[in-house]
């Protein structure tokens, strides 16, 4: 059971990796600002793609803020970052952002719900335990 700062600690990096990948990531993929094409064009990445890569991104970073599907939300939205990650690094441009915004993000989840992670910190292999009935 996480102590009231940490569940505090993890909704405050929660919403903060949400606000920016919605508010400063998703949106913008709507709406027309200066140097968008150039962005684009410099990523290889036609224009005509964002609205689509908006929905994604807004679908699966509110998967992520919703507790109960929070897990599977930031599964999702790591892939998503990877995308982001591979995008960058086939061009030659910084690529290190995403990943901080996924750290950030699991960090969050990790404080706020540590039980999510029992399975995967477990000492003992429950995965290949059969019976011998």
């Amino acid at each position: 059971m996480p102590t009231k700062v940490q569940r505090i600690t993890g909704w405050v990096l929660t919403g903060l990796v949400g606000l920016f990948l919605i508010g400063a990531s998703g949106i913008p993929k709507f709406i027309d600002w200066p140097g968008k094409a150039e962005m684009m064009a410099k990523l290889e990445i036609p224009i005509e793609l964002l609205p689509t890569l908006g929905m994604i991104e807004i679908a699966v970073v509110i998967l992520f803020l919703i507790p109960r599907t929070a897990f599977f939300g930031a599964i999702l939205t790591t892939g998503y970052l990877g995308g982001a990650v591979w995008a960058h690094l086939r061009v030659g441009d910084a690529w290190f952002f995403p990943i901080i915004i996924g750290v950030l993000m699991w960090l969050g989840l990790a404080l706020r719900r540590p039980s999510i992670f029992k399975l995967v910190t477990s000492s003992t292999d429950t995965w290949c335990e059969t019976s011998s009935g």
